[in-house]
């Protein structure tokens, strides 16, 4: 048999390969941190739980779901964007159901992407924005995200011949890995920029509950236009701890999400309709009391690590936003080697920044999903590596310095 060509354009999923680098480790009796996948360490709060207990034994929900997702499911998400952000959404034309945020981001691809189009995607990024482009004939256009200018793109440097080939463009604020956080203004930019080339743009807001210092994350929906522009991914995955539930909806332009609807109506059947009434539930249950509570625990948990981190030695980057931090890595090591020091020695798995991007180079990420007591201890033991390799570096020195005659 032979494996499509357009399997030798997708380089290994990383965190795929991650997972199977720490089973191998915890097989052997290792006592890992991890601090590699932002998968929420705490359950999805019990109200939930109750309502797909409650919604799962009920014959109605066996048979096929909407496509599009359930009545009561859009409702929800448009009421609730109306309540947060103050954007009035149709439920019937502009939102959709998904399968997890990844599923939408992956098909919209496809929905208006042909072989030779561009994609405007940020580097560092999520991996699947690129991966998809090329999986479906596409060109990536990598916007480099740069610590002066805020991790932010800067539009116009992109290249006109570029720009006329861009079909789509994504942003992802509270951005990961970066955490950087953006403002309205900068959305307003965004979308006038979408206008003025004819092109797509996809908010990426899997981290938008996530903001801390009394910040809170904007919908790019907010901007007047923007429906006309841009549709919204929401994902109950990190804010409502539901990763493994695989639910989120994508909101705003009716005809992208019209468009989104034919490639899902011949993929996929829609999530189980059981899973949509509890994630209905959560946005409807005080979803901000839970909310704030998180964040508050992920507060917390930065402060811890970057407290420890800076007393390591490292710099990182103070995050407003998602549960991750950003930072650099020591001079003389580029990111996958200071990950493996980091595994070998320190047993703290975290992610290489190299792995979402060339732009990505020259930093770690890592995700607060362990208590503030083994952030305190991955912290120590980078601490302890990271000062043997001084000592050793400082008697290599002495031993290579010539001796005075």
């Amino acid at each position: 048999m032979r494996e499509a060509r357009r399997l030798e354009r997708v380089p290994p999923y990383f965190f795929a390969e991650m997972d199977r680098t720490k089973a191998r480790l915890l097989r052997n009796g290792v006592d890992l941190i991890d601090l590699g996948v932002g998968d929420p360490d705490t359950p999805t709060p019990e109200p939930i739980v109750r309502e797909l207990c409650r919604q799962a034994p009920q014959p109605a929900n066996h048979r096929y779901p909407a496509y599009e997702g359930s009545v009561e499911f859009r409702q929800a998400i448009c009421q609730y964007y109306a309540s947060r952000f103050g954007v009035s959404l149709d439920p019937e034309r502009e939102a959709i159901g998904l399968i997890g945020s990844k599923e939408g981001l992956s098909h919209l691809v496809w929905a208006f992407v042909d072989p030779g189009d561009c994609v405007l995607v940020p580097d560092p990024a999520y991996p699947v924005y690129a991966v998809q482009t090329l999986l479906s004939g596409g060109s990536p256009y990598h916007m480099p995200l740069l610590s002066e200018n805020d991790f932010l793109p800067d539009f116009d440097a992109i290249p006109p011949d570029v720009l006329s080939r861009a079909r789509l463009m994504f942003l992802n604020y509270p951005n990961n890995p970066t955490s950087a956080v953006c403002s309205l203004d900068f959305f307003r930019k965004a979308v006038e920029f979408a206008r003025e080339h004819g092109m797509l743009i996809c908010h990426d807001a899997a981290y938008i509950e996530m903001s801390y210092d009394g910040f809170a994350a904007p919908s790019i929906l907010q901007v007047d236009g923007a429906r006309e522009v841009a549709v919204e991914t929401y994902s109950w995955s990190k804010p409502f701890n539901m990763t493994g539930w695989r639910i989120a909806a994508m909101l705003g332009s009716g005809r992208a999400i019209s468009a989104l609807r034919v490639i899902k109506t011949n993929t996929d059947s829609g999530q189980f309709t059981a899973v949509q009434m509890a994630a209905a539930l959560a946005l409807r249950d005080e979803p901000g009391a839970f909310i704030m509570a998180m964040n508050s625990m992920y507060s917390k948990r930065r402060d811890a690590l970057i407290k420890g981190l800076e007393r390591a030695g490292l710099d990182p980057v103070m995050p407003h936003g998602t549960f991750y931090v950003w930072c650099p890595v020591p001079v003389g090591e580029d990111s996958s080697s200071f990950s493996a020091l980091l595994l070998k020695e320190a047993h703290v798995i975290v992610a290489p920044g190299s792995a979402y991007g060339a732009r990505g180079e020259g930093y770690v990420r890592f995700a607060l999903t362990v208590d503030e007591a083994r952030l305190e201890e991955a912290a120590s033991r980078i601490g302890g590596v990271l000062a043997s390799g001084m000592r050793e570096r400082a008697r290599g020195e002495t031993r290579e310095r010539p001796r005075p005659y």
